[in-house]
Parts: C-alpha cells; structure tokens; sequence
C-alpha cells in the first residue's frame, strides 16, 4: 500500500472509527420560569427521551426565576437530585444568581455555574448539543 492510500485509511478510521458512527445524543434545556408544573413536565420530558434513546447527555441551564428552583429547599429538590444522580447536569446562570442574592450554599449540592446562562446555552449549541426550550 503506498503512502496516500495509507494516510486515507489513517483519516478514515479517525473520523469513522472515533466517535462518527457511535454519534451522542446531547440535549440542552433552558428553564427561565420558576413554575414548579413546568419543572415537573421538564423532568418527565427528560426521562421519556433517556428512555427513547438510551444513553443521552442532558443539561438544563437555569436562568432567572426558575433559579428558585434549584434551590437546597425547594419542591423540586429531590427530583432535580434524582435526575442528577441519572446523569442529568442541572447549570444555573451566575448572573441571575447574583441577581437574586443567592449564594452557592442556598443551592442543591453539586449543580454546576456558569458566569452567564445564555453564553452556557450558545456554547453547548455551538458544540453540537440540540437546544429545547419547553
């Protein structure tokens, strides 16, 4: 096999053979609102599509009212914690949270920050993950 050919099976195998075939399913939600139905319809939605499809990388990016939410006493507390302990990353926006003069000890255990919600959003978007704003 002379050298091109062999590059091109190289390359090949590079983009086929490393993560092409087995692409990911990644889903971004963005939560604004702090309506505890809305929340529970989220979670149910998130549940259906791990069932549907499998393995599936979910981030719900939590902007404004909805930051109540997340809160350590909230409703919704042991169900965000239920789905983190699925997989689910739960992201609340630092502005928002500044904001609102939360700090990370008023929060559930082990969400993640981002500085700003939106940029959250538009950099999972632009790293291919699909955007649902329920």
């Amino acid at each position: 096999m002379n050298f091109l050919k062999s590059t091109l099976l190289v390359l090949v195998l590079l983009v086929f053979g490393s993560g092409f075939a087995a692409a990911q399913n990644r889903i971004v939600f963005q939560l604004n609102d702090e309506d505890s139905r809305k929340w529970h319809t989220v979670l149910a939605n998130i549940n259906n599509v791990q069932e549907e499809l499998g393995k599936v990388e979910v981030a719900v990016v939590v902007i404004g009212p909805a930051l109540g939410m997340l809160k350590a006493d909230a409703l919704t507390a042991n169900k965000v914690q239920d789905a983190m302990a699925a997989g689910v990353r739960f992201v609340a926006c630092g502005n928002s949270m500044q904001a609102q003069k939360l700090e990370k000890d008023d929060m559930i255990e082990k969400i993640d920050y981002a500085r700003a919600g939106y940029v959250e959003i538009m950099r999972l978007q632009q790293q291919g993950w699909t955007y649902l704003r329920p």
